[in-house]
């Protein structure tokens, strides 16, 4: 493989995620604004680009940090059973179209709020940790300030209740629901493009013991 998709995916992000905090107008261009697209038409390609976008540091490294943690796996995994190209192309799809689909319903929700706004890769990274949750929910996932590995099916868990409960917070223009979308696309798709997965998934976690 001589590009890896994740890095430079990754590089786009922080690379245009910086540069956007101190360029006012593209954060205004290139953000998720449901009222300004549904009142002018033509600004769809925001589905896209407000995933590039990040409130600051902590949300930009929290969203590549397990974006690079869960990848790998789903990358490797899709070209492993797809091959090269296929693989990539089901990869691409997995993060850029998790970011737009999970934006959806947040835009027919909000088409007529004039005060709402959202960033943020969440659906592109929840559609990814979940199919890399599903190929490997045994894998440990360790955070800051807890000594132990948590299986990733546990994590999956928690990502989705902190996503919830910021979301009900709300206040910050991240989207934070989009991470229930993004992580419901994410398992479709995968099982879609690789059935077996499933049933794997499932004998590991009816397997596994606390």
């Amino acid at each position: 493989m001589p590009l890896n998709p994740l890095l430079i995916l990754l590089g786009l992000t922080v690379a245009v995620s910086a540069y956007a905090w101190s360029n006012q107008e593209l954060m205004n261009n290139w953000i998720l604004d449901p009222y300004q697209m549904n009142r002018r038409g033509g600004q769809w390609y925001r589905f896209l680009t407000s995933g590039f976008l990040h409130a600051d540091w902590g949300h930009l490294l929290f969203n590549m940090i397990t974006f690079y943690s869960f990848g790998g796996l789903a990358l490797s995994a899709f070209t492993y059973n797809l091959g090269d190209t296929p693989g990539i192309l089901a990869f691409l799809a997995l993060y850029l179209g998790g970011i737009v689909v999970s934006d959806l319903p947040t835009y027919f929700r909000h088409r007529h709020d004039p005060g709402y706004r959202s960033l943020g890769a969440s659906g592109g990274v929840a559609s990814v940790l979940f199919a890399g949750i599903l190929f490997q929910p045994m894998g440990k996932v360790y955070m800051m300030l807890i000594p132990v590995g948590i299986p990733g099916f546990i994590w999956g868990v928690l990502y989705l209740m902190y996503s919830y409960y910021m979301g009900r917070r709300r206040g910050d223009n991240i989207n934070h629901d989009a991470h229930f979308y993004g992580a419901l696309y994410g398992v479709v798709l995968t099982v879609a493009l690789l059935p077996d997965v499933l049933g794997s998934f499932l004998q590991q976690v009816a397997a596994y013991r606390f």
